[in-house]
């Protein structure tokens, strides 16, 4: 039986970018569930994700019935499902690093989670630019952010941070989206990865669904009233 991949809204789920374009992009197949998000306590969304997950949330990864939640364990699931599959680099200590930077962003980067949620559809640089005057936490997460990447990539010769794409670049893509759709101000380096991210299979393919959705939700959306 195929995988099954729960997943939210395209244009505003970053937590389901990741597993999805890391599968994508990898050739892992699967079958996608996507469920609109709508977060009041009996929802569509709250009672079909409850099936599946006791955590409430999305993604989800469901392999034969069994259920894989959070992403970093999705990751780690597929890693032993598909260990040839490039989900982290074959180099031990690439591999580690390549973890530590993606449970970095797993879980950090408060700041730029807060102020610029991910809006794939939304062009905001009028907002990002007051944000990037405003909040010196954006800023600081943006320039660790950098510092990793360029880390990565001069250890690597890239393209990607680990040279082949690796789940990394998938948890990553979502910052990606995020520096486009603020314009957040970046060096060259870390704009040319933006775009090479931006240009992988997997990526392209998520952006573009998103681009279809038309799906205006104004719970997600804190500097548009419309589209």
């Amino acid at each position: 039986m195929a995988l099954q991949l729960v997943i939210g809204n395209k244009n505003y789920s970053s937590w389901s970018m990741r597993p999805w374009v890391l599968m994508t992009q990898l050739e892992i197949p699967f079958h996608e569930l996507r469920l609109r998000f709508d977060f009041d306590a009996d929802s569509a969304f709250r009672r079909a994700v409850a099936k599946v997950s006791p955590a409430g949330f999305v993604p989800v990864l469901v392999d034969d019935g069994y259920s894989v939640w959070d992403t970093l364990a999705i990751a780690e699931y597929l890693h032993e499902k598909f260990p040839s599959s490039g989900i982290w680099p074959a180099d031990p200590k690439a591999r580690a690093r390549a973890r530590s930077v993606a449970a970095e962003m797993h879980s950090g980067f408060g700041a730029l989670r807060q102020h610029c949620p991910m809006n794939i559809e939304a062009s905001l640089a009028e907002a990002g630019a007051r944000i990037w005057a405003e909040q010196p936490g954006v800023r600081r997460d943006v320039a660790r952010i950098e510092a990793a990447w360029a880390d990565a990539l001069a250890a690597s010769g890239g393209p990607f941070l680990f040279g082949a794409f690796s789940a990394a670049d998938a948890f990553f893509a979502p910052v990606a989206t995020r520096l486009t759709t603020y314009a957040l101000p970046v060096s060259a380096a870390s704009q040319a990865y933006v775009e090479w991210l931006g240009q992988a299979a997997g990526v392209k393919r998520w952006v573009a669904d998103a681009l279809a959705e038309r799906d205006f939700l104004d719970f997600e959306e804190p500097y548009r009233t419309h589209r």
